[in-house]
């Protein structure tokens, strides 16, 4: 649950401790530790065995729930300036399909009837509440990779293999997912995210006083889990690293997400085929070196991840003084070469926003991202963007590389390229919420 007050900390990092280890005894954990803040919040009652139907979580309603897997907007938080505010906890699994090939009636209906379960358990996102404050319900979306299609029938044109993605960006394609699919969970509250996983793999009977009727046994096995967290105080409170800002949602010390260098909903969905009304996920772990990244002042670090002829004052310490708006302009854009003369440095936001479209759109929206709590050697970073096509996340990714640029820059004075480390990467589809349960092309 949100909160800036310096003592939740110790509370928040254990129910970020327990979401990263899972399993049912992290989940009656972090239900019990949650339970106290519910009720300063006005979270529900909590469920007692002799009233199991007494919800514990606000409960939802399928009517509500949008045709789009990825359509999380209206369903989120926003703080002052209208920018949206990611939910603190993530969790994305990586699954093996186990089904049929083509898939059966019956396993799709038992696939839908699983997802259906975690819609009517927890409300979506914030309910559609404008003024909330955290997200009190459940937001997710499941893709399929094109393993999962080759295996069923054929692979959707434009869903390029993550090795390619890796191959066309420079990486090594040796960090390819090898799921069939992929499952992204995010909420507030961790107890949410644990028991609706437990919920689809058979660890529980009752999902937040539901009976547990239908689950992925026998079609989905989990291959692989990812976690992250993101939120004001977290990064410096559990990274311990000197140089974090206090008060940072991330490890690199700035806020992301402002409405100009966040695309519409519609921008990033696909338009026609058969996949009509979906998207497509590019799922990425990375390694930050931030000892290398604090190693800089404020000035060069702000320089490098806006744009160096901005001011830093204009800016804030975690990018808190520019409200709704990066800053970044079509102008900033154009002069990059003549910025890179001038300062012998060149932004990353600067760089992005290079590949944004004709309208000067953006062309991924960054869905779930957040400190990667399972990457031991260094700080990791977890994101999960969703785009019309995989090539719009390549261009966008491209445009970051100092390769992509005729001036002479250094490597760790242009942008924050240097300073990532890519661990995986997966591309997937990610079908319209009517064709979401095993897809066939």
């Amino acid at each position: 649950m949100r909160s800036d007050k310096p003592q939740d900390l110790p509370r928040r990092s254990f129910v970020r401790a327990a979401v990263a280890i899972g399993g049912t005894s992290a989940l009656s954990a972090c239900l019990e530790t949650e339970q106290d803040q519910l009720g300063e919040v006005g979270g529900a009652a909590e469920t007692t065995a002799a009233d199991a139907d007494v919800p514990t979580f606000p409960r939802g309603d399928l009517s509500a729930v949008p045709a789009g897997q990825h359509r999380w907007g209206e369903w989120l938080v926003r703080d002052a300036h209208g920018n949206t505010v990611p939910p603190q906890q993530l969790v994305a699994i990586g699954l093996t399909y186990e089904g049929s090939a083509p898939p059966t009636d019956d396993e799709r209906a038992g696939v839908e009837a699983s997802l259906q379960l975690l819609e009517r358990a927890f409300q979506w996102g914030t309910g559609g509440n404008a003024g909330a404050s955290f997200h009190r319900g459940l937001l997710f979306m499941l893709g399929y990779a094109p393993s999962y299609f080759d295996r069923v029938g054929d692979v959707p044109e434009d869903l390029p293999t993550p090795e390619s993605v890796l191959e066309a960006l420079g990486e090594d394609p040796a960090r390819a997912d090898d799921y069939d699919a992929v499952l992204i969970l995010t909420s507030d509250i961790g107890s949410i995210l644990l028991s609706a996983e437990e919920a689809l793999f058979g660890g529980l009977d009752e999902l937040n006083g539901l009976p547990v009727e239908s689950t992925f046994e026998g079609v989905f096995s989990k291959a692989g889990r990812h976690v992250g967290y993101v939120g004001k105080g977290l990064p410096a409170d559990k990274l311990d690293h000197e140089g974090i800002p206090e008060n940072a949602p991330l490890s690199m010390g700035y806020k992301s997400g402002f409405r100009d260098n966040l695309p519409s909903e519609d921008r990033v969905t696909i338009d026609e085929g058969p996949m009509a009304g979906g998207t497509t996920i590019a799922s990425s772990t990375l390694r930050i070196d931030l000892d290398r990244w604090y190693e800089q002042g404020q000035e060069e670090r702000t320089a490098e991840m806006f744009c160096p002829a901005h001011d830093p004052d204009d800016i804030g310490t975690t990018g808190d003084k520019l409200g709704g708006d990066s800053g970044v302009t079509e102008a900033d854009v154009e002069n990059i070469d003549r910025h890179a003369e001038e300062y012998d440095r060149v932004g990353h936001t600067q760089k992005v926003a290079r590949a944004r479209d004709d309208d000067f759109e953006a062309r991924i929206l960054r869905r779930t991202e957040g400190v990667a709590d399972t990457v031991r050697d260094g700080a990791g970073f977890q994101f999960n963007s969703v785009q019309k096509s995989m090539t719009d996340f390549v261009e966008t990714r491209k445009a970051m590389d100092p390769e992509e640029y005729d001036h002479d820059v250094a490597a760790d004075a242009h942008g924050i390229d240097d300073y990532l480390e890519t661990l995986r990467r997966g591309s997937y589809l990610a079908p319209p919420r009517e064709k979401r349960a095993l897809p066939v092309i």
